[in-house]
């Protein structure tokens, strides 16, 4: 079947493309609003973007003619924590993705105890095995066919990495067992981590090339 995503409604154009490109990163957001209410939200159009310098990216979608509120926090506040999803907190995680106003503490709705962060000022989901602090960089508006921005990409920064000392092997290698990173799949399916396996990267022949 060959497929024209321009003539697919939004909803099949959306469950075709997130079923495609997979796994996806969860990326467990916690910020803050001007007034210093949190909020924590799963956004999986999220992944790493550079090591060097260390950058990340998260696309946000609107609510209605508005930003969500992770949007609008961090334009209000440019800080975040992006909390690992490891697989003993994938009730929690999705317990936080609930449609909600503003000021409304998803720590409380999902039963979690927020944690200081070292760096900025948003607090991180203290039982997540993993955090990364980052500041924001900068954001690029993608923009419909009929020109309106319905979704916005935030580039930002990492400054601070927390690692739970049980998951690392020194100097800063993860283990990615104990770490049980959960993804995102399409619709309500998720994925659990599964099989490891290494293959070397190739090289040409002595003399060839």
């Amino acid at each position: 079947m060959d497929i024209d995503p321009a003539t697919l409604t939004a909803r099949d154009r959306h469950l075709l493309l997130t079923a495609l490109v997979v796994p996806r990163p969860i990326g467990w957001i916690s910020t803050l609003d001007a007034s210093g209410r949190p909020n924590l939200a799963p956004y999986s159009f999220f992944n790493l973007v550079a090591s060097s310098p260390p950058t990340l990216f998260v696309s946000i979608g609107q609510r209605g003619d508005g930003p969500k509120d992770t949007l609008a926090n961090l334009r209000a506040t440019g800080e975040l924590v992006v909390n690992v999803v490891s697989d003993h907190l994938t009730a929690a995680m999705n317990a936080s993705s609930v449609e909600s106003g503003p000021g409304h503490d998803e720590f409380a709705f999902a039963g979690l105890e927020a944690a200081p962060s070292a760096v900025v000022r948003p607090p991180r989901v203290a039982v997540a095995r993993a955090h990364l602090e980052a500041r924001v960089v900068d954001e690029v508006a993608v923009t419909d066919d009929d020109g309106v921005a319905r979704n916005h990409v935030v580039f930002a920064r990492i400054v601070h990495v927390h690692v739970d000392d049980a998951i690392i092997t020194p100097p800063h290698r993860i283990d990615m067992a104990a770490l049980a990173p959960v993804a995102r799949l399409a619709g309500t399916a998720y994925a659990r981590f599964g099989e490891v396996f290494s293959v070397p990267r190739p090289a040409v022949p002595e003399g060839e090339g």
